[in-house]
Formats: structure tokens, sequence, C-alpha cells
């Protein structure tokens, strides 16, 4: 019974690794004997994942389909580890993130959800306060840095096809890479825009006509 369980826990993990993108994974699996003797099934028996958002901590749930069926729970321990992101020395909440700031080393991530694969995930983004050297990587440490600052003068530059206009605007709220802020162009109008990069926003609906300076 433990094989079937320990088979389903194995097919769970590999498309957890497969899916967090990990770099030279390595796992194994161990089931944790249950408190009372299971009965045989005098049918198929199916194993599938009850609780499994961390690998180091998974509860499987094997059944009986046959005429004396029944339900089993069992505690399953899986140990991932991969070559991941973690800090090549100290930086300060708030300082975005480098290259060399960051190195790939091996750990155990069996009870880590958001560590980082890829260290170029991580570069231009800054602490939620000050990292330390050897610190793994997690995503909830991090955040995108205010490229754009309410009331400060922010260029928005739309492009479609082969056309590309760019007007000058100023900002009404804050945001990082990615953030949709409200922009106030050089007509007066106020228009929804997504931050691109330092003090520069591109329309998040409107075609390039629309920010067209006036005749």
């Amino acid at each position: 019974m433990p094989s079937i369980v320990e088979a389903a826990a194995r097919k769970h993990v590999e498309r957890w690794v497969a899916g967090a993108g990990l770099s030279e994974p390595q796992f194994s699996i161990s089931v944790v004997p249950g408190a009372r003797p299971l009965t045989a099934c005098s049918g198929p028996v199916t194993a599938q994942g009850a609780d499994t958002r961390l690998p180091s901590r998974m509860r499987f749930v094997a059944v009986c389909a046959g005429n004396n069926g029944w339900r089993y729970e069992f505690i399953v321990r899986a140990q991932v580890s991969a070559r991941i992101a973690v800090m090549a020395s100290d930086l300060a909440a708030g300082k975005v993130l480098a290259d060399e700031d960051l190195l790939l080393e091996r750990h155990d991530i069996s009870s880590i959800s958001d560590s980082i694969a890829d260290p170029q995930d991580a570069v231009g983004m800054s602490g939620k306060r000050t990292l330390r050297a050897g610190e793994i990587l997690r995503k909830n440490l991090l955040m995108s840095p205010t490229l754009v600052k309410r009331g400060e003068p922010v260029r928005i530059v739309a492009r479609h096809e082969q056309i590309e206009v760019t007007m000058a605007g100023d900002a009404l709220d804050a945001g990082g890479r990615g953030d949709t802020v409200r922009v106030r162009n050089s007509n007066g109008t106020v228009i929804r825009a997504r931050v691109t990069g330092a003090a520069t926003v591109e329309p998040v609906t409107l075609p390039v006509t629309a920010i067209s300076p006036r005749e």
C-alpha cells in the first residue's frame, strides 16, 4: 500500500519541480508508516493528494474501491533540493538588486514555496527589508522599486505597429514596474498607464492617436 502512495506522491513532486522551473532539482520521497494496520482490499486501490502545499509534509489518501471499501490517510515527506538564487552580499532595504548581488547555490527547498530559480527574475527588484549575504531569496521578500513618483513628470510612450508617439505628463500615483497609475497628459486628460521604466509609462488601452498633441 505505501508503494501506491509513494508513486502518487512522486508524480506530484515531479510536476511541482517541473512547474517551478528549478535548476538541477533532486528529491526523495518517504511515506510515514500509519498507526493502524491496513486490511486487504478486494478491489483496486488509488491514492490522491489531500494537502500538498509543501513537499516537506504532504497528506495523501489511499482509497479501497472493493466491497470492504476504506480510506486511509498517509503522511508523505519529500526532501527537495535545487540550485536557487541566494544573496552574494548584504543589501539595504529598498536598494535595487543587480547581477553581482546574486549567486546560484544548492539548498533544501522542501519547506519553501517561493524560492527563485533564475536570478534574472530578481534583478531590478528591491528588498522589502535588508537582505543578508547567504540568505535564500524568496519572492515574498521582494517588491518592484518605485519608478514613477506621484506629482513628478513622466514620459508617456505609446507604440502601435511602426508608430511611436511620446508625450509629457504628470503622475497622479506612484508605482513600480508593471503597476497601473493615473497620469495627466499635456492636454490635461487623465489616462491610465502602465509603468515601464524610470519616469516612463505606456497607455493601458488608449490608441496612439489618443495621446497625440493637439494642433
